[in-house]
């Protein structure tokens, strides 16, 4: 599998990542190992987990003690203030096995959150210091509104940025959602960036036939122009979808990726026309 540059980071990464919200509905032992074990073979070396996604820290455990120096290992918090963030690093770190997380991020950001993280005792005092000690190497941010991400970069200067990005969001673009200004400004300042939800075609609209909280395109041909548009945008990697059964198309998609031709690129923008996307 293609491997990209992660920004300032200088590390070379998989353009698929493992992302451990695959974990949020349950998963057994051997689901996990078999799913990580398959990840692997296919060249991931970038695993991404957070203390809301199920078990993903103890799931991941024997492979990151196995592979430590062999794989990227990311973590979230959702504290905002620097004593629950400290301490919530340290429990992952614990639950994970590891000495160290190679990225730290402030997970699911909102606007209203950004003076308290950067205010007396948040939590981003609590990043700089777990930085200077050796425990985190990067620090990241994750969000779903690019325009708070915007603002966020003002306040900080991150190493990594993880935001949504698909085709139907790439047709349906407003100020809030459009990720062209994050992706320059990471450009410019050489950030790593991360989509998230690439494969989302929309909210749910009838039978939930998947784990994750929109509904996703499942044939492999979908999912297959689905990662590679979001590929050819530009970000360095996009984690997989919410829920193991899309995990081997995926997979497959990203083993094969090339990018997507202008003729494939506008079928696409005139397939999402009649769809609403997630964050509009």
């Amino acid at each position: 599998m293609e491997r990209r540059r992660l920004g300032r980071t200088g590390l070379e990464v998989s353009i698929v990542v493992f992302g451990g919200a695959a974990f949020i509905g349950g998963a057994s032992r051997r689901e996990a190992d078999r799913a990580i074990e398959k990840a692997l073979e296919y060249g991931v070396n970038y695993f991404d987990i957070a203390p809301t996604y199920g078990e993903s820290e103890v799931l991941v455990r024997p492979w990151v003690q196995k592979y430590r120096d062999k794989i990227f290992v990311a973590c979230k918090t959702l504290k905002r203030s620097r004593g629950e963030a400290y301490e919530e690093l340290m429990r992952s770190l614990e639950r994970t096995g590891a000495e160290y997380f190679d990225l730290y991020q402030f997970h699911g950001v909102e606007e209203k959150d950004l003076g308290t993280i950067f205010g007396p005792e948040g939590a981003a005092e609590a990043f700089l210091e777990a930085k200077e000690r050796g425990l985190i190497k990067c620090i990241g941010i994750t969000g779903h509104f690019a325009s708070t991400l915007l603002k966020a970069l003002e306040k900080f200067d991150f190493d990594t940025v993880m935001f949504p990005l698909n085709f139907v969001l790439a047709r349906h673009r407003t100020p809030r959602n459009d990720y062209g200004p994050l992706l320059d400004l990471a450009g410019r300042r050489d950030i790593g960036t991360l989509a998230i939800k690439s494969v989302a075609k929309g909210r749910w609209s009838g039978n939930r036939r998947y784990k994750t909280w929109y509904e996703p395109f499942d044939s492999q041909e979908d999912v297959d122009m689905s990662l590679w548009f979001v590929l050819s945008e530009g970000v360095t990697a996009a984690p997989t979808p919410g829920d193991l059964r899309l995990l081997e198309k995926f997979l497959d998609a990203g083993r094969r990726f090339r990018p997507l031709n202008p003729e494939e690129r506008e079928e696409l923008m005139r397939r999402a026309e009649g769809l609403q996307p997630l964050f509009s």
